[in-house]
């Protein structure tokens, strides 16, 4: 290979082939380089059909051009722009620096390309076949796109650094050596993520990685079902959204919008395991229509998030966990049909603000919900669902919720207490249905007045006595501590000295429910 240096501008290098020379010229030019053959089935970068000589151009060639160039002609501006080539060779720019732009569209890499510690202004590989990507902590003050390319090998992307946009849509990625397909921790992106319709075999590993505005996952399936995960990105930080949507079929790509009503959408699809603990969501985490497959072993966790909106509207996963736990989200967006039964679902510490159901999502179904997620009781779930029932208003459903606390709670007493419980709950509701006193006071009161009405007492001391009158002495016996002038002046025996004993004992159990259950409704407010 002949070296660059004393060259003069308008020379070329003795062994460059035919394409070579080819792609010499149209780099000082700044113009496209087409070797596409005009057959779609043999212009195929992913297909079988070979590429010969006349397409073929020497990876060092071309990083020649990058590095060291020749200069543009007069009034253009160099770049590398090619269709339809195939590179021969690992394409090795480790540690360089390219100046000039650089876009391959339907290209055909014969060995992997190698960019760690590689500075670029911008980097375009499209519909482009690529054994694998090598690009760790590599720099780019604007794009880098990938959309529609297939990496064999996978892609390594850890600690790069991408000025505007990262663009992985379409693209093909499978599994490397230790069994991830996109090694990404700590990739910083300065703007937007588009990975819409992305096919992901292996392990997607994100973590602790920084997007400056949204993460587009729109469509994308992730598959890794035998091993823990399928994305992997503790500490993820987005500024804005992250979706795990639909994607149109069959459309241009979508650049984050949603797809428009009738079109034929793809969900997101995950098959394994789902690892978002820490992280910071900006806008939202929108998991609308997902289909999460997991496996017994497997979980979605969630652990610690943070987001203002969690759009909890995908599938309900059939196996596996979903973990939510300490998790702080402002409005809750979910259906009563996405979540997880008893079981699979772990909300301990799990803090929201907002309920915004979408459907239907009756009260009752809401508290399996809370049970689903306590195996064991546990009343910060209880006590958190009814606060923000209360501060929408909703002040019956969330005495509905603080009495379902304390029937759960009664599940793990002691067998007493239990019984103790029974009675609150029958008499007062546990204090928060006071109305249950009034009427069951109300019912012992009219049964001992009846009873009493029949019954010919005689005074304990003639002539000083008050006037018999069933109806207040019935209920001078149900009412403790107040005396109405009754008691102590007839004389009991036989049944109606059991009727009066029971009537007093239901008097006291009535009184100290009620005072329980105020009791508690005071300690709470």
């Amino acid at each position: 290979m002949t070296e660059g240096a004393g060259l003069r501008a308008a020379e070329l290098p003795d062994d460059l082939t035919a394409a070579e020379a080819g792609m010499w010229q149209a780099f000082r030019n700044g113009t496209v380089y087409d070797l596409s053959s005009g057959d779609a089935a043999v212009d195929d970068p992913h297909g079988g059909e070979p590429w010969g000589p006349e397409r073929t151009v020497r990876a060092r060639v071309v990083c020649w051009l990058l590095l060291d160039g020749p200069p543009a002609l007069a009034g253009r501006v160099s770049a590398l722009k090619l269709v339809g080539v195939r590179i021969r060779d690992t394409m090795d720019l480790a540690g360089g620096t390219v100046t000039p732009y650089v876009e391959m569209r339907r290209c055909r890499f014969e060995r992997e390309v190698v960019l760690p510690e590689t500075r670029f202004t911008t980097l375009r590989l499209v519909d482009c076949w690529v054994p694998r990507l090598e690009a760790a902590r590599l720099h780019t003050e604007g794009d880098l796109h990938l959309p529609r390319c297939r990496f064999p090998g996978g892609v390594r992307l850890t600690d790069a650094q991408i000025g505007t946009d990262l663009l992985l849509s379409q693209a093909v990625v499978h599994r490397d050596r230790s069994g991830r397909s996109i090694a990404a921790d700590g990739l910083s992106v300065g703007q937007d993520l588009q990975a819409e319709m992305l096919e992901s075999h292996g392990e997607l590993s994100l973590r602790s990685a920084q997007i400056g505005v949204s993460l587009s996952l729109r469509g994308a399936r992730l598959i890794n079902p035998q091993s823990r995960l399928a994305l992997n990105a503790p500490q993820l930080t987005v500024e804005r959204s992250l979706y795990l949507t639909p994607a149109g079929v069959g459309s241009p790509l979508l650049m984050g919008t949603t797809p428009a009503q009738g079109t034929r959408v793809q969900p997101f699809e995950c098959l394994g395991g789902i690892r978002l603990d820490d992280g910071r969501f900006g806008d939202a985490l929108d998991c609308e229509q997902a289909r999460f497959v997991l496996i017994e072993s497997q979980e979605l966790s969630l652990r610690r998030v943070q987001t203002p909106e969690l759009r909890w509207l995908g599938e309900r996963p059939a196996l596996g966990r979903v973990v939510l736990s300490g998790a702080r989200i402002v409005n809750l967006m979910d259906r009563a049909d996405s979540w997880p039964g008893p079981g699979r679902l772990h909300m301990g510490g799990f803090t929201y603000e907002n309920l915004v159901p979408r459907g239907p999502f009756p009260l009752a179904e809401r508290l399996d919900w809370v049970a689903a997620a306590t195996a064991e009781y546990n009343p910060e779930p209880y006590e958190l669902l009814a606060a923000v029932l209360k501060a929408g208003g909703e002040d019956e459903e969330s005495r509905e919720v603080l009495l379902a606390k304390q029937r759960r709670r009664r599940e793990s007493l002691p067998l007493a207490a239990k019984f103790w419980g029974y009675a609150q709950d029958w008499t007062v509701g546990y204090g928060y249905r006071p109305g249950r006193a009034a009427v069951w006071m109300a019912v012992l009161w009219a049964a001992g007045s009846l009873a009493f009405s029949h019954a010919d007492l005689p005074p304990l001391k003639g002539g000083e006595h008050p006037a018999w009158n069933p109806a207040l002495f019935a209920l001078d016996l149900l009412v403790p501590v107040i005396d109405l002038g009754q008691l102590g002046y007839w004389r009991l025996a036989g049944g109606w000295q059991w009727l009066a004993t029971v009537l007093v004992l239901l008097g006291w159990i009535l009184a100290t429910a009620v005072a329980a259950g105020v009791t508690r409704t005071l300690r709470r407010n």
